[in-house]
Parts: C-alpha cells; structure tokens; sequence
C-alpha cells in the first residue's frame, strides 16, 4: 500500500550549490513516514501502546538535484516486516514527473519504552505493519 506525501522546496532547505542539500531529505522522508503512519496506521492506537518505531538504518541514494520550487512527490511503503525488523521504502520524485529525485530504505525496529529494548514484531504490531505492506 503505497501513500504520496507531498513537499515544496523552499530556500531553506538549499545548500550553497542551490540544490536540496542532502540532510534535508532525512527531514522529508521523515515527514512522509508520519504522514504515511497517521493516514494508514491508526497512529494515536499504536502510540497508546507504549510502542514505537525506531529508525536503526537508513540508506539513500540521491540521483537528481532538486531545486527551489520544485514539487517533491514522495511514495512510502513498507517494503519487509521480519521477526525483530522491518524496512520502509521511500521514493522521491518530481511530482508529475518521473524523474527519480532519491530512494531509500529506512531499517526499523519496534521500541518498547517501559522496557527500554526493541521487541519481536509480533501480534497487532505485525498485524498493521502487513497490512501497510506494498504487494509487489
């Protein structure tokens, strides 16, 4: 199930050559993985658990140089749930386009806080997460 969020490049977020400097983008798929989790995963029902995801890896690779003003479409799924992690695969694009802006795969894990360790991705939590699955 894949789910677009959309970006506007700003000023702020350019770097001296005028292009999205790279750690922006670590905010942009950030943004796109909450707003993927809020519209797909009953976020406030997961957060009532005392859980979380928490990112342990992130691989990007950056193939075209965004500028001011571009629309950033950004598609997020998730790619793999295994017994102790799952992957998110997002890809960037010019919206409208299909220039590929950037791609990456956001390795996480699922936190429990009360005992300050990741768990097994088991019951309800892998329940949802296989349901937000893309099923290519």
């Amino acid at each position: 199930m894949t789910h677009t969020t959309r970006i506007k490049v700003r000023g702020y977020h350019l770097d001296l050559y005028s292009h999205v400097n790279n750690a922006r983008y670590l905010e942009f798929l950030e943004e796109a993985r909450w707003s993927f989790f809020e519209d797909r995963g009953n976020l406030p029902r997961f957060m009532a658990t005392g859980l979380a995801l928490v990112v342990v890896n992130i691989n990007i690779d950056y193939r075209y140089p965004a500028t001011m003003g571009d629309e950033l479409a950004i598609e997020t799924t998730v790619k793999s749930v295994g017994s102790r992690s799952g992957v998110i695969h997002q890809r960037v694009t010019l919206a409208g386009r299909d220039t590929v802006v950037a791609e990456a795969d956001v390795t996480f894990v699922v936190f429990d806080g009360k005992a300050n360790k990741a768990i097994v991705i088991e019951g309800e939590t892998r329940e949802l997460l296989e349901t937000m699955q893309n099923a290519n």
